[in-house]
């Protein structure tokens, strides 16, 4: 049977539509002629199987070989051919699992992960991922098996699968699991997600090659949730050593983009994270990847306004944008201007901050990412130091509306303190005490203070300021000690930003007027003194 003509004959009889399409022309069947298709197939019987057993594999072998081509100059053309056959590759994907195909299902997930990544299709990622699960062990339950290095990839041939490179889909698909879920406050201390992170942290090691790579570099999240800031060192570490020894460049790329974020936070750390950035963006531009010129960047601009340098991390910000906006990745685009629009803040161009944060604010995002929560609490920053407090706590009630208390790992946390600072503003010092306490445990949690060492520190800002402010409890020996255990709680070479700058002034004169110099600098330096808990025993 010639394909061509018979399709054109159908056409010609209306009964198949005909499109063009990015890569040519596109067929498709009319409602009702496909139902009849469908009972007609059904009645053929074994020939129902066979068509959609040839259906799932042409599929499976479109996102298996598209999946290294998301990691280069073609991205962008794949990711489009992909969106384009989204429908059929989600039918393959209920095929497998239907049919309980596990090795294909496998095949189908590990494959179409990056394109959900890129496209922040997390519910996707999730969906499929818990239904795939059910299909086959789970290798981080107890007893755990430590994993042996793997070298190749699960989408580096088509099913069906064996030994350690099955069991290592498997582990990796419980990543993707972990993943997906670790965006919730309550997801934290869960029995069910701590035995999971248990299980990880017991498999795997820093530097096998395996996790040097995605899927199983998510193993990340793991020793994150687990608070262990000394292992999170050795495994980004680890992962730049062996990808670099291993000679694989984008996964080079990759994990120096990683670390250069993650020491942007850390200054007690050894590393550079403007030297990783820089090596990761040289990398990423030499493949032609978008998508890690823009995180590149991004980890760059990050470490600037570290160091106070916001004009240059704008400017960095606004090269990533240019990047994502190529690449159509309009997830990415939203985070990367809502992170611009915070360093524009510090810059003093606050209008043209409130600007793009009040049309990202007045625009439904159909993301799963930070970049509205976010959004709003920056404006409500810009609003609060504006004198528009009454539009600050408009932007706060929206956020509890739109996102429930938990909606995002560490949010609430932010939230929390943005609130605070809020209520100080306002006057409502008694309010502004409340928050912090109830922020108390969420701000010592070994997650947060792996991701934002410098938040416990602020929070003992925001109560000096209640303390001693004019109309609050009056309680300026306290007020002076908090504002001494900040300074010696904050991480070295922490940079404040204005907000901090103007609040430690504030309470220092207020201290000082109330104590007396002599009697601030002895109960400032008795704080300097305190641990963490006594500090916060003193809100």
């Amino acid at each position: 049977m010639d394909v061509a003509d018979t399709l054109g004959s159908l056409v010609d009889k209306s009964l198949v539509v005909a499109a063009p399409g990015p890569d040519g022309m596109r067929y498709r069947l009319l409602e009702t002629v496909g139902e009849y298709a469908a009972e007609r197939l059904a009645e053929a019987g074994d020939d129902r199987d066979a068509t959609g057993r040839r259906h799932l594999v042409h599929y499976r072998e479109l996102a298996r070989t598209s999946d290294p081509l998301l990691r280069g100059r073609r991205q962008r053309a794949v990711a489009e051919r992909l969106a384009t056959e989204y429908e059929n590759l989600r039918t393959a994907l209920r095929r497998a699992v239907t049919t309980r195909d596990a090795d294909e299902a496998l095949c189908l997930v590990h494959s179409l992960g990056w394109y959900w990544h890129l496209h922040d299709q997390r519910t996707e990622s999730r969906h499929w991922a818990e239904a795939v699960a059910a299909l086959g062990p789970n290798p981080f339950t107890a007893p755990v098996v430590p994993a042996e290095p793997v070298y190749g990839q699960l989408v580096d041939a088509p099913p069906p699968y064996s030994g350690e490179v099955l069991t290592e889909a498997w582990r990796a698909l419980h990543l993707v699991r972990l993943a997906a879920r670790d965006q919730t406050n309550k997801d934290w201390d869960d029995p069910e997600v701590r035995a999971l992170v248990d299980g990880v942290i017991a498999a795997y090691r820093p530097g096998l090659p395996q996790t040097c790579r995605t899927p199983a570099s998510l193993w990340i999240y793991a020793v994150m949730i687990a608070g262990e800031a000394g292992l999170l060192k050795r495994v980004v570490d680890a992962t730049v050593d062996t990808a670099r020894t291993l000679g694989h460049r984008w996964e080079l790329a990759s994990a120096l983009q990683l670390r250069a974020n993650i020491l942007a936070n850390r200054a007690d750390w050894a590393g550079d994270a403007s030297r990783d950035a820089d090596e990761s963006l040289d990398l990423f531009r030499e493949l032609g990847d978008d998508w890690g010129c823009a995180e590149a960047l991004s980890a760059r601009a990050e470490s600037r306004e570290r160091r106070g340098e916001h004009a240059l991390a704008a400017r960095d910000y606004r090269e990533a944008i240019a990047y994502a906006e190529r690449l159509g990745a309009k997830a990415q685009v939203t985070v990367l201007r809502v992170r611009m629009a915070g360093a524009l803040t510090e810059t003093g161009e606050m209008a043209e901050a409130e600007r793009i944060l009040t049309e990202i604010t007045a625009t439904v995002q159909r993301f799963g990412n930070e970049a509205m929560p976010a959004a709003r609490m920056f404006l409500a920053g810009i609003l609060g130091r504006t004198g528009r407090i009454a539009e600050a706590r408009i932007q706060i009630q929206v956020l509890r509306e739109e996102f429930a208390y938990g909606a995002y790992a560490i949010f609430d946390v932010f939230l929390l303190a943005t609130t605070a600072w809020l209520d100080n503003q306002d006057g409502r010092y008694e309010d502004a005490l409340q928050r912090i306490r109830e922020a108390a445990a969420a701000f010592r949690h070994p997650l947060a203070l792996m991701v934002a060492p410098h938040l416990p520190a602020t929070f003992l800002l925001t109560a000096a300021v209640s303390l001693v402010s004019p109309g609050g409890p009056q309680r300026a020996h306290d007020g002076a000690r908090l504002l001494g255990a900040h300074r010696a709680l904050l991480p070295p070479d922490h940079v404040p930003v204005t907000t901090e700058r103007e609040d430690f002034a504030f309470a220092e004169k207020q201290a000082r007027s109330a104590l007396g110099d002599a009697a601030y600098e002895a109960a400032y330096a008795e704080g300097g003194g305190l641990t963490l808990e006594e500090a916060t025993a003193l809100v």
